[in-house]
């Protein structure tokens, strides 16, 4: 058993690796020891902003949070260890997936950060997807670059280099314009032979960009694809610095390729060998499935990205996930400080989830959109949360709390049916991580049902991609001494004994969210009615 001592002087030597992923509403960083425990985490609140009708970040918000962060992992270090974090043995760079990050020669942002919410991109979408004979989805940095083409804008023609914003951070802290497989492969599509860029769909692009007028050669403005356990340059002087302004960070620590959520999610979860899944909650919800062979065809509802080990995976991305259920618990802890109790967001998501448990399991004549933005899967470019019940509707608390769960988990149910029916596709285990997993047994139970699988939760579920990708910065060191593969890595150095508890779907809240799910698909117009009305 590894003795607090102990701990310290892992810590001082540098035998940890640090994972910092930027997610949608908080960046987390999390240090890890030589037996990969979490031994220290830091994190920092944020929120993008829709401007002009996008939603952005700045990047002085980016490197404002991930400064905070480190300095709260470096507290943390000291309270729990009574040690200063003055250098770490790996880094890795996590975030959310997609989106679109241009720059010119000098290094200068383009046009502001267009994230994976955007969904202006549908006339590009489409026209790629037909061209490609592959889905090219909303958020894809493609089809960002090839809707800037439509359009005319400006910037186009000074475009020097594209990422996402894991490359971009990268790019930063070590100088290196590179992209793990995984994250890749939501910018563009991969050749799964070759483990890079699609050469014959890169040549149909800059022939469709020529079409229109532009004269862009595609390969030179993407990221080089690295795979895990690859090279992908060492933290520099300037790079310590943005990370710690303070100083006291070290440079020289090597960093694993920089990786998308999707990839850090499926590494926390073990989930990146043939028939095994898991699914992500936060800001979005998406489930990524690895594949045993590829899909008969292109469905709108899959994208086909890959593991970061560059295998094929399917993934159901809902770009609604649990920001609305957050915001309805914010309102019932307001409505407690009303009533003079201390506000305590932490026991009141507690309180309002395990409530769920007693709501009717079909939800009552209750339902709910969680649309803060478009939906692609439902095929609606704009979104409007909405809470709707009938006259005879069970209304409490109970179930009002269910309906809400169950709509964070509806749009993935529609996807997946897509995956289990019209593909046959077969899964031996789905793990769930993220904050809604934090509740036990909650989410999972409902999870197991729309998904009508078994779903498992480990001990780490809560800490999620920010643990994935300090264990792929872990793999860095490793496959660097021992040359294993990263599901060799996986299964015989990090998940030996944890704790894993797993749901098994129950009959009654299969029917229950069969039926709720048959409501919610007659009850859409309601939601594209109100989606179409100006807000302004």
């Amino acid at each position: 058993m590894t003795t607090p001592s102990a701990v310290g002087d892992d810590i001082a030597a540098g035998r940890t690796a640090l994972g910092i992923e930027l997610g949608s509403t908080r960046i987390k960083a999390v240090l890890t020891g030589p037996g990969h425990a979490v031994l220290a985490v830091g994190s920092h609140t944020w929120e993008n902003q829709f401007v002009d009708r996008v939603w952005t970040y700045s990047l002085d918000a980016v490197w404002t949070g991930l400064a905070a962060t480190f300095a709260a992992l470096r507290d943390d270090v000291r309270r729990r260890h009574d040690v200063e974090l003055t250098g770490v043995g790996a880094v890795g760079i996590s975030a959310m997936m997609h989106g679109y990050l241009a720059f010119d020669a000098a290094g200068e942002l383009l046009t502001p950060f267009r994230t994976w919410r955007n969904t202006n991109t549908g006339a590009a979408a489409e026209i790629l997807t037909a061209r490609f004979g592959h889905q090219i989805p909303h958020r894809w940095s493609v089809a960002h670059l090839f809707q800037a083409v439509l359009d005319g804008e400006e910037h186009v023609a000074r475009l020097d280099h594209l990422t996402t914003l894991a490359g971009y951070v990268h790019w930063q802290l070590t100088g290196e314009k590179v992209l793990g497989i995984g994250d890749a492969s939501g910018m563009f599509p991969i050749d799964l032979a070759r483990r890079d860029y699609d050469q014959a769909m890169i040549a149909a692009f800059d022939d469709l960009a020529a079409d229109q007028g532009a004269a862009l050669r595609l390969r030179p403005l993407l990221p080089a694809v690295r795979l895990a356990g690859q090279p992908a340059g060492e933290l520099t002087d300037a790079g310590a610095r943005l990370l710690d302004p303070s100083g006291a960070l070290r440079p020289g620590a090597p960093l694993c390729p920089p990786e998308g959520d999707a990839g850090t999610g499926m590494v926390a979860t073990n989930s990146i060998a043939p028939r095994t899944g898991n699914v992500s909650a936060g800001t979005s919800i998406f489930a990524m499935v690895v594949l045993e062979h590829e899909l008969s065809r292109v469905h709108p509802e899959l994208d086909l990205v890959t593991t970061p080990a560059g295998d094929l995976v399917a993934m159901v991305h809902c770009n609604n996930g649990a920001s609305e259920l957050d915001a309805w618990v914010g309102l019932f802890d307001e409505f407690a400080a009303a009533r003079g109790l201390a506000p305590d967001r932490t026991a009141a998501f507690d309180t309002l989830l395990r409530s769920a448990l007693d709501g009717a399991p079909d939800g009552g004549g209750l339902m709910a959109y969680n649309y803060l933005s478009g939906e692609p899967i439902t095929g609606l470019a704009e979104g409007r949360p909405l809470f709707l019940r009938t006259p005879d509707s069970t209304f409490d608390l109970a179930t009002f709390m269910r309906t809400q769960l169950y709509s964070v988990l509806a749009t993935l149910r529609l996807g997946m049916n897509v995956l289990q029916d019209a593909e046959s596709v077969q899964l031996d285990r789905m793990f769930a991580h993220g904050g809604l997993f934090r509740t036990a047994g909650v989410a999972q139970r409902f999870l197991s049902a729309a998904l009508r699988t078994p779903v498992s939760v480990g001990d780490t579920a809560s800490e999620g991609g920010a643990w994935g990708v300090a264990l792929l910065a872990a793999y860095r060191l490793h496959h660097a001494e021992s040359g294993a593969d990263l599901a060799t890595f996986l299964d015989t150095q990090v998940f030996t004994g944890g704790e894993l508890t797993t749901a098994q779907p129950k009959s009654t809240d299969v029917a229950g969210f069969d039926a709720f799910i048959a409501r919610y698909v007659a009850a859409l117009p309601v939601e594209r009615t109100a989606a179409a009305i100006d807000p302004t």
